[in-house]
């Protein structure tokens, strides 16, 4: 799976430094100089890590990063170009995971990444490993006795059916590619032209999705697989 981190520095030659060694490490990039912009995105798209500059125009980084801890547990790294121990207090205090100061060593940005996306997965996959159900809007999945509920009607599911799902939800927010999917439920080896999962998908969004067609609960994201 590619991390995906949002960008957001209003200085052009830093979010495109910055992505050029996240690319080069296989993660994807966001980037936007605007925080408004940057929380717009937020809200119709998933993202594993933000790197934060904390001056910004329209909002600065303090304003945005409380903003965005009001409803998302992501890591953030904030970025300043003040080095003052205030500066940094108010950064970690507004609810920042992580502080830099400008100029910075890209290396040490990107080590610092990994380790905080490290301890983020860590900690997920600990608490999704002990959850016995997940509420996803209207959708209720007892991971115990394998039951699913959609509006309060239970759906049936085939044991496949109910496997990916467990393994979609455990790992809610992470685009897991066909490959993986396969390879968690079948235990076996995936070959490209086995379209089972596609199949399955299907199945499973004829029977807890509204309007198949439009999903909200089990969501492709084209060119890598699909996300819950």
């Amino acid at each position: 799976m590619q991390p995906k981190i949002l960008i957001i520095d209003d200085d052009k030659e830093i979010r495109n430094l910055i992505g050029i060694y996240l690319e080069n490490e296989g993660m994807l990039t966001q980037k936007f100089e605007d925080a408004i912009e940057a929380l717009n995105y937020l809200q119709s798209d998933e993202v594993d890590l933000i790197i934060l500059d904390i001056m910004l125009p329209k909002m600065d980084g303090i304003q945005a990063c409380m903003k965005i801890r009001e409803e998302r547990n992501m890591p953030i790294i904030m970025l300043s170009a003040k080095s003052e121990d205030m500066d940094k207090i108010q950064g970690l205090m507004s609810g920042a995971d992580d502080y830099l100061s400008k100029p910075f060593n890209p290396l040490e940005l990107i080590a610092r990444v990994k380790s905080q996306l490290r301890r983020t997965n860590k900690y997920n996959t600990q608490t999704s490993k002990e959850k016995k159900m997940m509420e996803i809007g209207e959708l209720k999945i007892n991971f115990d006795t394998r039951q699913v509920h959609v509006q309060n009607q239970e759906v049936r599911l085939t044991p496949k059916e109910f496997d990916i799902l467990e393994f979609l939800a455990r790992n809610k927010g992470m685009v897991m590619s066909v490959q993986k999917i396969y390879e968690a439920v079948w235990k076996e080896e995936f070959f490209r032209s086995d379209n089972n999962v596609m199949v399955h998908i299907t199945k499973i969004r004829d029977k807890i999705e509204q309007d198949p067609k439009h999903p909200i609960y089990v969501k492709t994201i084209w060119g890598v697989g699909y996300k819950i």
